[in-house]
């Protein structure tokens, strides 16, 4: 639930945002022209991209270029709000606050390959009180100028060209608009043991759900979710059997956040409780 809403805008565009929202929650973030800069001022959360996942805190940020996303909002030990700002990356804006002459970390470099496509960013003391500056704006909007929001994103370029993992922003930064394409099975793969829906891989493939689920059929010859489901708790056997991690963090582990869930799916594809099976696993390798 959204309790809390602001924006500022630049050219007539929506440029920062910030949101406090109460957690859990669960959102996609389509971006088909669009990149972003989500940094985390309380709470934590993360997000999904074709291939990746980034686990967001306190003073973390993250630098998303183009294409589909999903965004969790997770439920912290303390009944706390998630506080974030957004600072949105459109070409049209950035043409215009560049238009003299495009600068080179947002040029396009051959043969660079990016290492992280979800570079996490810690926010160090510059990028905190350029976060805090912008806080202002927000509470004083009659003293956020064209001229001063300009200069905002162009602050934010050099701070994040000076982060310890600025090679990879850099790459990012040079690639903000040209969405990278992956196959539905890379994006499967990625998130076989991740705690995620039928309808959320189809978003991430940037596929309608019907679409997606007839080409997983093709591909794999079975339904989205039996193949899912069998490949969690073929994992879940393996784990059970080769270590002795409690059952709770295995099922985590395997993408089921339910531990009910979890023992009455594996019982039901095994024949015997979790536990049973780790049992009777043991006593074969003792005889």
């Amino acid at each position: 639930m959204i309790i809390e809403h602001k924006s500022l805008e630049l050219f007539g565009k929506h440029l920062f945002e910030k949101a406090i929202v109460k957690p859990p929650l669960r959102m996609p973030n389509p971006m088909d022209n669009e990149a972003c800069f989500i940094f985390v001022i309380e709470g934590s959360g993360s997000v999904l991209s074709a291939t990746d996942i980034v686990k967001l805190n306190s003073q973390e940020a993250v630098l998303l270029k183009c294409g589909n996303y999903l965004g969790r909002i997770h439920l912290g030990q303390e009944d706390s709000n998630y506080h974030t700002m957004v600072i949105h990356l459109l070409p049209e804006v950035l043409k215009e606050i560049y238009r003299n002459e495009i600068p080179s970390f947002l040029k396009i470099e051959e043969n660079e390959q990016v290492t992280s496509n979800l570079p996490l960013i810690k926010g160090n003391e510059l990028l905190i009180k350029y976060i805090d500056s912008i806080l202002f704006y927000f509470e004083n909007p009659s003293l956020a100028t064209e001229e001063l929001l300009v200069l905002k994103i162009k602050e934010l370029f050099m701070l994040l060209m000076h982060t310890k993992n600025a090679s990879d922003v850099k790459r990012i930064l040079a690639q903000l608009f040209s969405p990278q394409s992956y196959s539905i099975r890379e994006i499967v793969d990625a998130h076989l043991y991740d705690d995620i829906s039928v309808t959320d891989l189809a978003l991430l493939s940037n596929h309608s759900l019907s679409s997606f689920k007839r080409k997983f059929k093709e591909i794999y010859n079975d339904s989205t979710a039996g193949y899912l489901r069998k490949k969690k708790l073929e994992k879940a056997g393996e784990l059970l059997k080769g270590s002795a991690e409690n059952v709770g963090n295995i099922a985590f582990d395997c993408g089921f956040n339910d531990l009910a869930h979890f023992s009455r799916s594996f019982k039901q594809f095994y024949g015997v409780s979790p536990s049973d099976y780790r049992l009777n696993q043991m006593s074969k390798q003792l005889a």
